[in-house]
C-alpha cells in the first residue's frame, strides 16, 4: 500500500510539474518537484488546454459572441495559457530556415532578435488557427482538444526519435529522460480515447472520425519529420514549431470535417 501511495504521489507531482513547465497556470511549489520525464505528459497537457479553451468558448457562446470574435479570443487565450512558448519556437525556426547557409541556421535561431520571416510565420499560424476555428460551428471543444493534443504528441515523437542539435537546453533534458515506448503510447492512448468519445457521441460520423484520426496523426508526424529533414534534427525551438504548425493544420483539417455537420 505504501508503494502504491508513493507511486501515485510521484505521478501527481510529476503531472503538476508538467503543468507549471508547459503552461502559465500557477500551482503551489509543494505540488511540484518531479521534473524528470515531463515529456510523457505533453499530450495530456494539450488535451487539458483544449478542454479549458472549450469551456471558455462555451461561456462566450452563452454571451452571444459571434464565431469570428469568439475564435480570436480563444486563440488569444491559447497563447496566454502557454505563455507564447511554442509560438516563439515558430518565429525562431522560421528565421533559421530563411538562412541559406545551413551552418548558420542554429546561430540565427538562438538570436533573440525577431526577423521578418519569423513575423510572417507567426501571422500565418495565428491566421490559420483563427480562420479555421471560426468556420467550425459544432463540436468546437472537440476540435480544440484534438488539435492541442495531437500537436503535442507530434512533439513527443520529435523528442523521442530525432537527434537533438544542441549540447544543452530544455530539449536535451527531455530527450535524456524520455522512456520508450510507454511515453509515446500514453499520449496515443489518450488521443484515441478522445476519438472514442466522438464516436460515442456521433457513431454515424465514423468515417469522418477515421479521417480525422489518420489525418491528425499524419500531420503531427509529418511536421516533425519535415523539420528534421530541413535541419538534420531538432531544437527546443523546432519542438515548439511542431506543436504550433500541427495545431494550425489539424484545425484546418477538422474545419473540413466538422463544418459539414450542422
Amino acid at each position: 500500500m505504501n508503494f502504491i501511495r508513493l507511486l501515485v504521489e510521484q505521478l501527481t507531482r510529476s503531472l503538476a510539474s508538467a503543468v507549471v513547465f508547459y503552461t502559465t497556470i500557477p500551482l503551489p511549489n509543494s505540488w511540484t518537484g518531479e521534473w524528470q520525464r515531463l515529456a510523457r505528459w505533453i499530450p495530456l497537457i494539450g488535451i487539458g488546454i483544449g478542454s479549458c479553451l472549450g469551456l471558455l468558448d462555451w461561456g462566450l457562446y452563452q454571451l452571444s459572441f459571434p464565431n469570428l470574435t469568439r475564435s480570436a479570443l480563444i486563440i488569444t487565450a491559447w497563447i496566454a495559457l502557454t505563455g507564447g512558448l511554442h509560438l516563439d519556437g515558430v518565429i525562431d525556426t522560421a528565421d533559421g530556415l530563411a538562412v541559406m547557409d545551413a551552418q548558420k541556421r542554429l546561430e540565427v535561431m538562438k538570436d533573440s532578435v525577431t526577423g521578418a520571416f519569423g513575423v510572417m510565420a507567426a501571422v500565418i499560424v495565428l491566421g490559420l488557427k483563427t480562420t479555421a476555428l471560426s468556420e467550425i460551428d459544432h463540436h468546437r471543444w472537440l476540435a480544440l482538444m484534438l488539435a492541442a493534443g495531437w500537436g503535442r504528441w507530434g512533439q513527443v515523437i520529435a523528442i523521442a526519435f530525432y537527434p537533438y542539435l544542441r549540447e544543452t537546453g530544455k530539449g536535451a533534458f527531455h530527450q535524456e529522460n524520455i522512456r520508450l515506448p510507454q511515453d509515446v503510447l500514453l499520449g496515443l492512448v489518450l488521443l484515441l480515447g478522445i476519438s472514442g468519445i466522438w464516436w460515442w457521441l456521433a457513431p454515424e460520423q465514423w468515417l469522418s472520425i477515421l479521417i480525422a484520426l489518420i489525418g491528425s496523426s499524419a500531420i503531427a508526424l509529418g511536421t516533425g519529420f519535415w523539420l528534421r529533414k530541413q535541419l538534420g534534427g531538432h531544437t527546443g525551438d523546432t519542438y515548439g514549431a511542431v506543436v504550433e504548425w500541427s495545431e494550425a493544420l489539424i484545425l484546418c483539417l477538422l474545419t473540413g470535417i466538422l463544418s459539414s455537420y450542422r
